[in-house]
Order: C-alpha cells, then structure tokens, then sequence
C-alpha cells in the first residue's frame, strides 16, 4: 500500500514540527515547506535522515510547484507569537492572503484533502464566554494585532470558499494557546517568556493586573486532535483547545513555584487590544472527534521546563565553543 502524501507548510515552526513527527510516526512521507523566517531546522533535525521525510526551504506566498501524488495539503505557516507578527506585518498579511491561496491552489491540483491552522484570535476580544465556533468574534481590523487576526479570518473565509466552489474536502482548525517542547526561548508567548525569566532570576512581566484569562493546551493533546480532524469528514471550523481557565498572574506565580525561581513579579501596561478572557468551548471536538485534552497545565509546565533548562545549557555550551 502507498504511503500517504502530506505537505505541511511551516513545518520547521513550533506546531507544525511536532505534527511532522506524528505524521511520519504514522507512515505519512512528508514534504515539509518552510522558509525558517521564524521556525528552526533544529526543530526537525531528528526527521532530516528519514527517507519518509523531505525538506524544502520555501515561501508559500509564491506559487507551488510540486510533481507526484498529494493527499494533504497542512496550512501551518505564519508567524504567531505576538512579537513575530508585530516584527512581520506585512509577511503576516501575505502568508495568510497569498499562502492560503497558493495551498489551496495545490490541494485543488492535486485533489487533496486540505488542513488550515487557524487560531482563537479570529474571537478578538471576545464579548461571549467561553468562545464557540458559532460566534463571529470582536476584531479590531486595523489595530496592530489586526495583522494576525485579520489574516486568519481572510483565511478562513478563502477555504470555506474553495470549500463550496471547488469541492475540496477542508478542515479549519481554530487553535487555542498551546505550548510545550520546541517552543523557542525568545518566543515572546506567556509561556517561554515567564519561564525564561522564571530560569534566569529575572523578574517576571505580567501586564496590566494579571486578570486577564488565558487557557493552555500542552502540544501532544493539540497534535492529537489535528491528527483526528485530518482524518476527520469535518469541513466547518473547530476549535482545539484546553477549557481550563487560568489568570495570567496565577500561572506567573506557578512557574515560579515549579522553577523554584527567586524571580519576582513586575507589572506593565496592558497591550492595545489584549483579549481580557480567552476560554474555547470544544463541545464540537468532544462530540465529532471525540477529543479533549488530557494533559493538565502542571504536569505540561514540568516538561516544558525541562526542556527549556537542556536548552538554555546548550545555548551556553555552544557560545563557550
């Protein structure tokens, strides 16, 4: 039997790496595109040897040209750390505009089933709670965030497009904050950022009062439940996420706990536009993918630290070299 043929964009970034791995662990060959302006090669170092996997440095946002069979077409490029998207505007807007557009262009050329991975930002600032697939969001278009936000929404609305024109079997992934391993240590997500500064005795920086709500979900239970949405005959949009809900000053103060840091916290003013509660519902998930996530904060934090401590170690080893 062939082998089945994914293509993942972004391949080489935080998410998208840990589904190149999954997928090739369960005999997927994988064409892997990413022009590493914000993921790492490192990240895929380990799959570079394997013959069920290729790398090709690439920029979606010009068109593709790839010879042979393709199942999936994986949409996972974009910057999606604050700081990235803020730093690349412009390459936001054309990865979510021209690279939605040129993936779908190959998944229609080749018949392949297609996979965007949006985000919770398409909610903004949401004024319903938690947030479900049914509700259009609270987006400011043309605030510095908009960048993201509005390029996830274009990209939504494009494959739903190509959805119902040209027939192609799409799925729309709304992923929720997820971190863990291979997440880098100048992400500028809450996650690395505090336990950066948890690791180094720096003071940890929450903004505005630390109320505000996030929910995390750990990279396994995410990469399980993208692994059950491919395979899935879902074509509207799902959420992917953790409903448990934390405020940001209570996971400042759990990271210093696990860290055993002698960091402090400091406070800032609250970025423009700064969702104050992000909590997804995934009733859809449970019901259709039968999905929800297992790993709990604690436990996900442990490893992701342990992972951060072997990295800050080798960053050290590598500078005395």
């Amino acid at each position: 039997m062939a082998k089945r043929v994914a293509v993942i964009t972004g391949g080489a970034g935080f998410i998208g790496s840990h589904l190149c791995e999954r997928l090739v662990m369960e005999g997927f060959k994988i064409i892997c595109l990413d022009n590493l302006s914000t993921g790492k090669i490192e990240n895929i170092q380990s799959l570079l040897k394997n013959r069920g996997f290729q790398f090709i440095k690439y920029d979606v946002t010009k068109s593709i040209k790839i010879k042979g069979k393709i199942d999936y077409v994986l949409h996972f490029a974009s910057p999606a750390s604050p700081k990235d998207y803020l730093r690349l505007p412009i390459q936001t807007l054309k990865v979510g505009s021209l690279g939605t557009y040129n993936t779908l262009g190959l998944a229609k050329e080749k018949r392949a089933k297609f996979l965007l991975a949006s985000t919770s930002e398409v909610y903004g600032d949401p004024l319903v709670h938690p947030q479900s697939e049914e509700y259009w969001g609270n987006v400011n278009p043309i605030g510095l965030r908009g960048v993201y936000d509005e390029a996830k929404r274009f990209s939504e609305a494009m494959t739903m497009a190509y959805h119902r024109v040209h027939k192609i079997d799409t799925k729309i992934a709304r992923i929720f904050n997820t971190y863990g391993e291979k997440m880098r240590l100048d992400d500028g997500r809450v996650i690395p950022n505090f336990i950066s500064q948890a690791l180094s005795h720096r003071p940890l920086t929450v903004y505005g009062k630390g109320n505000q709500t996030r929910s995390f979900c750990y990279i396994s239970d995410l990469i399980e439940g993208i692994f059950r949405l491919i395979l899935s005959n879902i074509n509207e949009p799902i959420n992917l996420g953790n409903p448990v809900e934390y405020k940001i000053l209570e996971l400042a103060e759990l990271i210093i706990k696990l860290t055993q840091s002698k960091s402090r916290i400091i406070f800032k003013e609250l970025p423009v536009d700064d969702p104050s509660r992000r909590k997804p519902d995934i009733k859809t998930a449970k019901r259709l993918l039968k999905w929800q996530p297992k790993i709990m904060l604690q436990e996900g934090l442990i490893k992701t630290i342990n992972w951060f401590k072997k990295e800050i170690k080798n960053d050290r080893r590598s500078k005395i070299c």
